[in-house]
């Protein structure tokens, strides 16, 4: 039975890779999860405002740029809240690569074309096997057009992928009008893969102080239905890899992700809730999945519940949507 898949180009043990997440920031943790079966490692995002505001600092001799902007910045972390410096970041991939025999994914995180999309380069020169472009913004400019926001996404995309040789993923959100569509241009701009989706945090209002409140919540295996939509819409038509995170915590959610077109899936709430050897646990069940249902490989399971299997996938959507509500009685 083969676990083995390609992701990136990377030729992977097994489909399952540790996703962002502060993992990376410990090599010891990093350690525990490849020995329980990680196929490959991604690291907690280096940010765009965190790239800029170190920049800053020494131009302006200052540790933050909330004193110089502050209507604008002061919301974001202040330089010596984020776990790791730029340049920590780059010896972290360094420390990391020296010591594990899995990929290392390097991340970076941004809303807009811009100098820190030069960082890719120091990434790839520190030893990461590859970048996850992670495209992450809430656009509330009522005068900002959607194809004005998609095209600056994809200059970021072309001036990350035109600096470097080694492949890059772009994580996405699932807000897009057409996203079939942006994939593919996505592809065109040299991304190698795409990550389904970004997990955007939601914010609550406190009552009692008038404030709006930041949640961190963990994700459930709620949230992988939409993935798997997505997953078997768009594995029939792309060229390149796709990967599933958020929703994913047994064996069963890893196999669907799989069936609707996954090359990997990424693990980071469950792992965190579980511990890393939880990974030999869905390892153990995913190849009992495969025993029972007589696949002998992931290649052979890939894509055989997409959406190629239905002539007519917008009318199958439309029919569905349709039998649901009328399913409701009162």
């Amino acid at each position: 039975m083969k676990l083995s898949t390609t992701y990136l180009g990377l030729k992977l043990r097994n489909p399952l890779i540790v996703g962002a997440s502060p993992f990376a920031d410990h090599l010891h943790a990093a350690s525990q999860l490849q020995d329980a079966g990680a196929a490959a490692i991604v690291m907690r995002s280096l940010f765009e405002e965190q790239i800029d505001q170190e920049q800053r600092a020494l131009v302006h001799h200052t540790e933050s740029v909330a004193e110089s902007h502050a209507e604008a910045t002061s919301y974001f972390p202040a330089v010596a809240d984020y776990q790791l410096t730029p340049d920590h970041y780059l010896r972290q991939i360094e420390q990391l690569k020296g010591m594990l025999a899995i990929p290392v994914i390097a991340s970076l995180n941004g809303c807009r074309p811009g100098g820190w999309t030069g960082y890719a380069q120091k990434f790839a020169g520190a030893g990461a096997d590859a970048i996850e472009l992670n495209l992450y913004q809430l656009v509330t400019d009522p005068s900002r057009p959607a194809d004005q926001v998609e095209a600056d996404m994809l200059e970021t995309v072309r001036s990350v992928t035109g600096a470097v040789k080694i492949p890059v993923a772009v994580k996405i959100s699932a807000f897009h009008t057409s996203p079939a569509n942006f994939v593919r241009r996505l592809e065109d701009a040299g991304a190698a893969g795409v990550v389904i989706f970004n997990r955007f945090y939601q914010t609550d209002f406190n009552l009692e102080e008038m404030e709006v409140q930041s949640l961190l919540k963990l994700s459930d295996q709620s949230e992988l239905l939409m993935r798997l939509r997505w997953l078997a819409i768009l594995s029939p038509h792309s060229r390149g890899s796709l990967a599933a995170t958020g929703g994913v915590h047994t064996a069963d959610d890893v196999v669907k992700a799989i069936l609707a077109g996954a090359h990997t899936v990424q693990l980071v709430s469950v792992l965190l809730q579980q511990g890393p050897r939880f990974l030999s646990v869905l390892l153990n069940d995913l190849q009992h999945w495969m025993r029972e249902h007589s696949y002998e490989s992931v290649d052979q399971m890939r894509g055989a519940m997409n959406l190629s299997r239905c002539p007519d996938p917008a009318g199958f959507e439309r029919a569905n949507y349709q039998r649901m509500l009328q399913s409701w009685r009162v």
